[in-house]
């Protein structure tokens, strides 16, 4: 996956202490696995009191022997400990700024619903006494207070993976928690990333325990986890093609009431102008949309508002009675299979709300919750029992009863004011779908596709213009193909449906295994929501013959493009894994590595965190020279929003010293903006590389310092065994910190960390590192080189036909017409290296 260059970073972002020889800056951004953390400067930099406090630091990492442990596990916990990653305050004033703007990308879909909810509800009950209509609003009515309010509002938007929402967002957070992601490429390293905030289930709750082993030694569940995930991503896609024919066309066709002579094809033929005109300003972005938007929106609900307290006034103000649930039961007890079916039409009032959790991303959870509870619920509440009231004097305008309850003096400007409101219904959807898109092509479940980040302060608001086009084509065509909102309708409420029952189950499981919650709260939560969505779900699917196929086709073809791609990613990296390069080859080619080493570095892109990649072999037989220094780079998502700049770099050395090859794990979250450029990234992965060898260096001479001290420790042991007070058995801080017999051999512990910290400090003289650094800075002087694989991924000959079928041919075409590597990972044409090779899998 790769971003656009729509936005620039800051050059002070990018910027980092010059790569020399010194002790290294105080800047440290961008780290690797061995930093000095931010809290403990060189020691160059030291003055006489941090000096005293280093040495008591010295003192408490006396206590014991220092381990050693993976450079990847040293970076990761320092940082995680000494790097806070703290967001800043957001006023409250910026909060109403955001809630504003989510009026005209997130609930532009549900405010639109008026349009057609009560039209499509009565053309399956007719309207035979009041009990019908009070009946019909009261249903509208609880359910906007159930599902979007009760259920988004105020749990499903807490289940956000650190700001960020949807149904990949919920996934991530689960594979955080339980290692249930189908990609084998999890660090214990990730887990030490400061915005991973790891809470394990704990021993005490045996529940989240099992749960947890459960899900990460069955396969079969980690499969229907992803299946799960990648359905409900298919129908938020699919809602982002519907949403913009049926809004749209609903707003248009009040001209057919209005001007006599406007047939169906002139509204569809407007309706097609309007939908071209929407998606053509998407790549100005969420954020100018928004703001552009927002006053429409505003207006808009305050018209729906102020016409619904009109209507109240002036046709039947007791249609207040609709509060009482019981007119649902005698609605149902009235019309049985009619209201049931009329289900289908009273779920519309809800499009929409899996909006509010999959936009998230473009703002926060307070903007969201402010925005529906002092807006969009009460104005949306009015509007219906508006049209409830005009219905109660005129049942015969059901059919249109929208336009019918405005007022005459009103109709235009409501008009316009609808058609502007149509298009914006369209706008969250669509952010939506990018927001999907992005996500599922940073776990891997997804073709990679261009994507401009379309501001500077919120990374979530992205445009992806390949999508963009073929949503505007599809909702083109449904509008040629249906012609009538009542058939995108019934089209429409599957999609809707069906997202909502994939965000229940996916929040149940957050409930029980992150949050840990009550089993009895945890489980009333799917008995209400989710019963109340498998009975819409019920009356939906009786309209699958009437149009509700077309978004189960949908919703069919991205999960197979999205189940083919990481299936197929899968298979390539266990194929990776399994034919990579042993240590004992490497040993025997000698630091030479069978050829002539020249100066330079080579950064050998793959996806491997662990051993050597095969295609090096390819590299070292087809060409004649390799260079002195080799970095193997793994570009790897975290299943994480975004990644700290100064936990981003992993580093781990390959083979022995003079063989001068280091591990490189970029590590990036779903949400992050790779933006910056080849000059940049080289500067910054050689100081990361710089501070990883000086941080082994020193580790080194600390631990050989302390073994000599132990030893030490133990002849003084042996010698007095028998005196009294000293057990034989004492740790290394018994005869360090409290043995008087240390002042009998002339050791005092200052004079210990002293000789220490003198130790220590004097690693610039090492030779060997002196070495190694100038080697790294004649490689940089020399240049670097990119070396990638150009891969083809086949089926072994003995697979199955559907494996070669879907490998070969699906996955084959995928990965030739998806955006190409060397796009993706933002290398120089000119320093390109390519060699071939093939995967079986």
């Amino acid at each position: 996956m790769e971003e656009h260059d729509g936005i620039e970073e800051s050059s002070g972002r990018l910027t980092g202490s010059s790569v020399n020889g010194g002790g290294g800056g105080s800047d440290s951004r961008w780290v690797d696995g061995s930093e000095v953390d931010s809290e403990s400067p060189p020691w160059s930099l030291l003055d006489e009191s941090e000096t005293r406090e280093e040495q008591g630091s010295l003192r408490r990492r006396l206590v014991k022997k220092a381990r050693r442990v993976d450079s990847f596990d040293v970076e990761a916990m320092e940082i995680a400990g000494d790097h806070g990653h703290h967001t800043k305050d957001i006023s409250m004033w910026y909060t109403i700024a955001l809630a504003f703007q989510t009026l005209g990308v997130v609930y532009g879909d549900m405010g639109t619903s008026p349009l057609y909810v009560f039209a499509d509800v009565f053309s399956k009950v007719r309207i035979k006494s009041h009990v019908d209509i009070l009946g019909a609003l009261s249903l509208v009515m609880y359910t906007i207070a159930l599902l979007p309010l009760a259920k988004y509002v105020f749990v499903v938007l807490k289940a956000n993976d650190n700001g960020e929402g949807g149904t990949f967002a919920l996934y991530s957070l689960i594979c955080r928690y339980a290692n249930v992601n189908m990609l084998p490429n999890r660090q214990t390293a990730d887990e030490q990333i400061s915005s991973f905030r790891l809470k394990l289930p704990t021993p005490e709750l045996e529940r989240a325990l099992k749960i947890k082993d459960s899900l990460e030694k069955r396969s079969s569940l980690k499969t229907l986890l992803l299946l799960l995930v990648l359905m409900g991503t298919s129908m938020i896609i699919g809602d982002g093609i519907l949403t913009p024919a049926i809004s749209v066309m609903s707003a248009v066709s009040g001209l057919e009431d209005e001007i006599e002579g406007i047939s169906t094809g002139v509204v569809v033929v407007i309706s097609i102008v309007i939908l071209a005109c929407l998606f053509s300003i998407q790549q100005f972005g969420t954020g100018k949309v928004g703001f552009l938007f927002a006053p429409v929106l505003a207006l808009w609900f305050f018209s729906l508002g102020s016409i619904g307290i009109y209507n109240i006034v002036k046709y039947d103000i007791t249609i207040v009675r609709a509060f009482n649930p019981a007119y649902i039961y005698l609605f149902f007890k009235r019309n049985s299979t009619d209201a049931w079916s009329a289900l289908g039409g009273c779920v519309l009032c809800i499009t929409g709300a899996e909006a509010m959790f999959a936009d998230l991303g473009h703002f926060s959870v307070q903007a969201i919750q402010i925005a529906f509870t002092c807006v969009v619920f009460p104005c949306l509440l009015l509007a219906y029992m508006g049209q409830a009231a005009y219905l109660m004097k005129s049942p015969e305008s059901a059919d249109s009863i929208f336009y019918a309850s405005v007022p005459d003096a009103l109709f235009w400007p409501v008009f316009v004011l609808a058609t502007l409101a149509a298009m914006i219904a369209s706008q969250a959807m669509i952010s939506a779908t990018f927001s999907c898109v992005k996500q599922s092509m940073a776990l891997g479940c997804f073709p990679r596709l261009k994507i401009v980040h379309t501001s500077r302060k919120r990374m979530g608001q992205i445009y992806i213009p390949v999508m963009n086009w073929f949503l505007m084509i599809m909702c083109i065509v449904v509008v040629a193909i249906f012609q009538s909102t009542t058939d995108i309708a019934n089209a429409y409420g599957i999609a809707e449906v069906g997202v909502m029952i994939v965000s229940t189950s996916l929040v149940t499981l957050v409930m029980l295994l992150i949050w840990q919650k009550n089993l009895f709260l945890a489980l009333c939560f799917p008995l209400v929501f989710g019963s109340v969505e498998l009975i819409y779900l019920s009356a939906v699917l009786t309209k699958i013959k009437e149009g509700g196929w077309l978004p189960l086709v949908f919703a069919t073809c991205f999960l197979c493009v999205m189940y083919t791609w990481n299936y197929g990613s899968v298979l390539k990296y266990r194929s990776e894994v399994r034919e990579k390069i042993s240590m004992d080859f490497m040993l025997e080619l000698g630091s030479t590595l069978g050829t002539v080493r020249v100066p330079g570095i080579g950064l050998l892109y793959n996806e491997l965190v662990q051993g050597i990649p095969s295609i090096f072999g390819q590299f070292l037989l087809s060409l004649p020279a390799i260079h002195s220094t080799i970095v193997f780079v793994c570009i790897k998502y975290v299943p994480i929003p975004v990644v700290p700049q100064e936990e981003r770099f992993l580093f781990r050395r390959v083979c022995p010293k003079d063989y001068h090859m280091f591990r490189c794990v970029a590590r990036y979250g779903y949400k992050d903006v790779r933006k910056e450029d080849h000059h940049a990234f080289e500067q910054l992965l050689v100081e990361s590389l710089e501070k990883f060898l000086r941080r082994e260096a020193q580790d080194l001479a600390l631990e050989s310092n302390l073994n000599e001290l132990e030893f030490d420790s133990v002849s003084v042991r042996s010698r007095d065994s028998g005196a009294p007070g000293v057990d034989g058995n004492d740790e290394l801080r018994i005869p360090l910190m409290q043995d008087r017999r240390l002042e009998e051999i002339g050791t005092s512990i200052s004079e210990v960390s002293s000789a220490l910290l003198s130790s220590v400090t004097s690693q610039d003289e090492d030779p060997s590192l002196e070495y190694e650094l100038s080697a790294l800075r004649e490689a940089m002087d020399s240049g670097f080189t990119y070396m990638l694989a150009h891969g083809d991924v086949k089926a072994k000959k003995n697979s199955f036909f559907l494996k070669k079928l879907v490998i070969n041919y699906f996955y084959g075409f995928m990965r030739r017409n998806c955006r190409a590597g060397t796009a993706n990972m933002r290398t120089p044409h000119m320093n390109i290296i390519r060699v071939g090779m093939t995967y079986m899998v």
